[in-house]
């Protein structure tokens, strides 16, 4: 496992949320040269994002319990316990957007809004 998936506190991926995955796909592949490798999940297909065969990122579909969301590039942050981060977050004031998450074969995470309105993520990578 790469090194940004263990590390407590940094940037470790981001991913695309789209309503029209095919037109996002064609335009960060003209833009970046980024090719994707489709990835089945569960009740889901991922697709993982890569620069010169490095995964960088991710897209996918707007999920059904996220309709009428814009679309919108998301950041994770790796931690080391997602669980005690999310506790921490709340007890300074953050709101929480997506609970906390078990994404099989991948990790747990957990998404919120700070005090000031960002919204980003935090994940436990299962392999870590």
């Amino acid at each position: 496992m790469e090194e940004k998936f263990k590390k407590h506190g940094a940037f470790s991926w981001c991913e695309l949320m789209t309503d029209d995955l095919a037109a996002a796909k064609k335009f960060y592949s003209q833009l970046f040269g980024w090719t994707t490798e489709e990835m089945t999940m569960e009740g889901m297909t991922y697709n993982v994002l890569k620069a010169s065969e490095e995964a960088v990122g991710g897209m996918m579909a707007t999920p059904p319990q996220a309709e009428g969301t814009p679309p919108h590039w998301a950041a994770y942050i790796t931690v080391n316990d997602v669980d005690a981060v999310a506790k921490k977050a709340e007890a300074l004031g953050a709101k929480t957007v997506v609970p906390l998450t078990d994404i099989p074969d991948v990790g747990r995470m957990y998404t919120f809004q700070d005090p000031q309105g960002a919204v980003i993520s935090v994940i436990t990578y299962s392999d870590q």
